[in-house]
């Protein structure tokens, strides 16, 4: 058993200001608890012999290469556009500029 218990979890929600019901605290409690469990069990079967790892198999490169394709020019940008000015989108005001 791990030291996650109801008074912990009820710590924590005050903490959080989430509002549990009795209910919700023990059955948090138990799946914290079940959560903490198989985490020390993992931490027992890694010994120093085993590096830690993020992925189960080595990761190359996932990226592609960078490659500059078709762009539009300004005029075909803005040529779908409601509105436009110098050259560029216009839109409404959002934010009051005082």
């Amino acid at each position: 058993m791990s030291e996650i218990n109801r008074e912990a979890v009820a710590h924590l929600a005050r903490l959080a200001h989430i509002e549990m019901t009795a209910g919700e605290l023990d059955k948090m409690a138990g799946e914290l608890d079940v959560i903490v469990d198989s985490i020390k069990s993992v931490q027992e079967a890694a010994g120093p012999d085993v590096p830690a790892t993020s992925h189960p198999i080595p990761l190359a490169n996932v990226f592609r290469e960078d490659v500059v394709g078709e762009t539009l020019t300004q005029e075909q940008a803005l040529s779908g556009a409601p509105d436009s000015a110098d050259g560029r989108f216009k839109v409404p005001a959002i934010l009051d500029e005082e």
